[in-house]
């Protein structure tokens, strides 16, 4: 089914349209003219066939109410009203992939099947999951999903005990840390997941407001990919869901944070038997805007040509210096504002303060090498000093 530009098809209107010659795919973006929804649709002859709803979901604080409301919505819904649908689903259905997943931004609930009936099954299932569900009118969802006190007084609930799991390593600390400090005045500095000390502050109330603004048709994309029926999904999508949602006056917005000045904090963290080489350090900088492609695609190169390997330049200079054991790279583009970092491990505390000097030392090598001085390029003053730099140390 070929689809024309301004043309509406079942309540949504053809924005934009071309092919993607890297998986082979006629993309299609509509909108939903009544409710407002975005439409993705990646047209190909995959037989395995993809379906996706998403919400961008910027937390405000640690509760972790978006996460919450994931685990939430999958516990019932209006049309489906089983404790558990997914559960059941899973058992006979052909999916190939089923989940859904909280991220720093946004929360995502995709699926996908080769067969068309499983198909048509799951996305009801799904949309009168995130449209209408259960957890809504009833809050005993909330308490057993996200948090309650027993009658002992302690606090427990499904969310609330994945995250004293996760936070609970050091690398989560430093990483939880480290967002923190780089972005102080945006939803990256908190921890979508939820923070378990501040897990219980969130109201039953809160979590339905939450919901209500963040489940709307209109801050929703919704992605369709490989070979199907494309009108019986829009109409389906219009008739039974989206042309019962009007528009709503506010949705949520991402902010970008001013970029911070270089600062070192240091962060100590509990350790049965601290040793002298239990300290790690990282080095984090900012890249530029999500929306530069090209620059986010050039970060990701050299990064692999520079520390791809222990015989890459400079991880190789990095590591003959000594000062710990390894150096552990990671880059972020899938935020608004990309972040790269440096993670020095099993260092000792006088170790680490040499990092950010090591490397920027090795990176003036590297480019003295390739351009000699003198040279414009070497002239130019690059920016290399790190945004943030945490060190963590085993007491």
């Amino acid at each position: 089914m070929t689809l024309a530009i301004n043309a509406v098809y079942h309540g949504f209107k053809v924005l934009q349209a071309q092919f993607v010659d890297e998986i082979s795919s006629q993309a299609y973006i509509m909108e939903h003219i009544k409710s407002g929804a975005r439409l993705l649709y990646l047209a190909n002859d995959d037989d395995n066939k993809v379906f996706s709803i998403s919400f961008r979901t910027p937390p405000a604080d640690d509760t972790g109410v978006a996460h919450i409301l994931e685990h939430s919505s999958l516990c019932g819904s209006r049309k489906y009203p089983l404790k558990e649908p997914f559960v059941d689903l899973v058992k006979g259905s052909l999916n190939t992939f089923l989940n859904a997943m909280t991220f720093p931004d946004k929360t995502v609930y995709p699926f996908a099947t080769p067969n068309e009936t499983d198909f048509r099954n799951l996305m009801d299932v799904y949309l009168n999951a995130v449209f209408c569900p259960l957890a809504m009118v009833d809050r005993a969802v909330f308490e057993q999903e996200g948090w309650h006190r027993d009658a002992d007084g302690t606090v427990s609930g499904v969310v609330y005990n994945e995250m004293q799991g996760a936070l609970a390593t050091p690398d989560a600390q430093l990483q939880n840390a480290l967002e923190r400090a780089m972005f102080p005045d945006t939803a990256y500095g908190f921890v979508s997941g939820g923070d378990p000390e501040s897990i219980p502050a969130l109201t039953y109330e809160k979590y339905q407001r939450v919901y209500r603004r963040h489940y709307s048709a209109d801050n929703c994309c919704i992605t369709l990919y490989g070979k199907m029926d494309m009108a019986e999904k829009l109409e389906m999508l219009d008739r039974d869901y989206l042309s019962r949602m009007p528009r709503t006056t506010t949705r949520p917005r991402l902010t970008v944070q001013d970029e911070q000045p270089g600062t070192c904090v240091e962060l100590p963290y509990y350790t049965e038997n601290p040793e002298p080489d239990e300290v790690q350090c990282a080095l984090a900088w900012y890249t530029g805007a999500f929306a530069d492609r090209e620059r986010q695609l050039g970060v990701e190169i050299l990064l692999d040509v520079l520390l791809g390997t222990n015989n890459s330049p400079l991880k190789a200079a990095l590591l003959a210096e000594k000062l710990g054991a390894d150096i552990d790279m990671g880059f972020d583009d899938s935020t608004l504002q990309p972040t790269l970092e440096l993670v020095l491990r099993g260092a000792t505390e006088e170790s680490a303060r040499k990092f950010a000097p090591a490397v920027r030392k090795a990176v003036d090598d590297i480019v003295l090498d390739l351009y000699g001085e003198g040279n414009p390029c070497w002239e130019e003053d690059y920016e290399l000093n790190p945004s943030e730099e945490m060190q963590m140390g085993g007491m």
